[in-house]
């Protein structure tokens, strides 16, 4: 796991300028080599100077040592001997490999010796040290040669930094690396990222090649976006994130891809800076075509709505054909007015929350004997059994109950309802009074919103 790189000068310039003071024991000479010098300084001078360098060495925050030319420690300081876990009295004559472990070991001493044989004057390596305990700690290692006035290497002066909280760091980001990527393996579709600032949009070379096939460049946002179906456009839409409104959201399109439209799942989240400034977007796309083909599929088939649990118009065909009463039917439209500031805001989780909560409420308003649709989207319909007093109230009671706000998860929201009804002492088919209602449901919008348009069938 060794791994080295030429001795920096400007290193060794850096220790000298804190521990070796000028006229001490050693001095900085050329190509960052370490010189002593010939003569020594006064007496009080090099008492001075030699009292500033033990304090330097032995109080420094990383680990120093000097090593002999046969690779033995002549002195360390305190932090250099918790890092190989040995005693400063038992470190003194021991050899670096002692330590070392084995598969770095030749790496280190290659770099040694061509420093010895004066090819070098330093190196810098990441190796590892084996501590009496069996514990491994990762250190990254930059080793200086001192010679003496005739160019011969005498001593090594070393620092030595614990890096293994840095490479465990690594170690774990890799994993979570590789585990994604057998994820997205598993997975059909990829990742994008935008930046806020820029605005600068990319995708990841696994999303653009399942979009555009094995050859295809990375997409930016016009490009993208360009491929989304436009029906599906407000859903795409990254406003809310942009703007900060929202943290995350999830989004459901299709997308136009080399193996013909997809239906697609996108997981997006706002990363901030400190102060809360949106920084970054990272969206994660999943292709969800054969699971939303089925979902369908199944939907046909039932009768019930899978989101709220409500019949499905299906199920209310059926079950109106069940129904007895003398008193006559209403027919009740339901629209949600605001709910698609909701989807295009806080995503299709929040628009979900929204339909579940709206229909609690319609299922509060009536009977258990009546009917409560989700006809599709946020339409929802009704059969109510009884007079024609009956049924306007009902609608009155729905128009009322949406005014309560609804929480949506990530929000709050205000989502109104407007209501086209129609009554008809005869059972009568079910297609065309529903038809009627939704004509005057859209009085109702016409007028204003927020209230209920009711009338009894000629």
């Amino acid at each position: 796991m060794s791994r080295c790189a030429e001795h920096s000068p400007g290193l060794v310039a850096r220790f000298s300028a804190l521990c070796l003071p000028e006229g001490l024991l050693i001095q900085r000479a050329d190509e960052g080599a370490i010189t002593l010098p010939d003569e020594p300084p006064g007496p009080v001078k090099a008492e001075t100077s030699l009292s500033l360098f033990n304090f330097a060495f032995d109080h420094a925050p990383i680990g120093i040592a000097i090593v002999d030319v046969e690779g033995r420690i002549v002195r360390g300081n305190e932090v250099f001997s918790r890092l190989v876990g040995i005693p400063l009295d038992v470190l003194h004559g021991t050899p670096f490999a002692d330590f070392t472990h084995p598969e770095d070991l030749e790496a280190d001493l290659a770099l040694f010796h061509e420093v010895l044989a004066g090819a070098r004057d330093g190196y810098t390596i990441e190796k590892r040290y084996i501590r009496p305990d069996g514990h491994i700690v990762f250190v990254l290692i930059h080793a200086a040669a001192m010679r003496d006035r005739t160019g011969r290497v005498v001593r090594f002066l070393t620092q030595i930094e614990d890096i293994t909280v840095h490479k465990e760091h690594e170690r774990q980001l890799a994993e979570k690396a590789a585990q994604l990527e057998l994820a997205m393996e598993a997975l059909r579709g990829g990742f994008w990222h935008m930046d806020v600032s820029s605005g600068r949009f990319e995708t990841s070379d696994r999303l653009a090649e399942f979009i555009g096939g094995a050859a295809a460049a990375r997409l930016d946002l016009e490009n993208y976006l360009g491929r989304v179906n436009p029906s599906d456009a407000s859903a795409a839409d990254l406003t809310p994130l942009l703007s900060g409104a929202v943290d995350q959201s999830v989004a459901e399109y299709r997308l136009t891809t080399v193996a013909g439209e997809k239906w697609m799942r996108c997981d997006r989240r706002l990363l901030r800076d400190a102060d809360g400034t949106p920084r970054r977007i990272v969206g994660v796309v999943i292709d969800f075509t054969d699971e939303h083909r089925k979902l369908e599929a199944s939907e046909r088939n039932s009768e019930t709505d899978l989101l709220t649990g409500l019949l499905n118009r299906r199920g209310l065909l059926n079950r109106y054909k069940m129904m007895h009463t003398s008193s006559g039917w209403s027919i009740l439209a339901v629209d949600l007015d605001g709910f698609k500031g909701v989807n295009d805001t806080y995503g299709h989780g929040a628009g979900d929350n929204v339909l579940i909560e709206t229909s609690r409420r319609l299922v509060s308003a009536v009977r258990e004997s009546d009917l409560v649709c989700r006809a599709g989207g946020d339409e929802f319909l009704l059969v109510i059994a009884g007079d024609a007093d009956a049924g306007n109230r009902v609608a009155q009671r729905i128009v009322e109950a949406m005014r309560e706000r609804v929480d949506a998860g990530p929000a709050t929201v205000r989502v109104l309802a407007s209501v086209g009804g129609i009554w008809t002492k005869d059972k009568r088919d079910l297609d065309a009074l529903l038809e009627r209602a939704d004509r005057l449901l859209y009085e109702a919008k016409d007028a204003g919103k927020d209230q209920c348009v009711f009338s009894l069938a000629g």
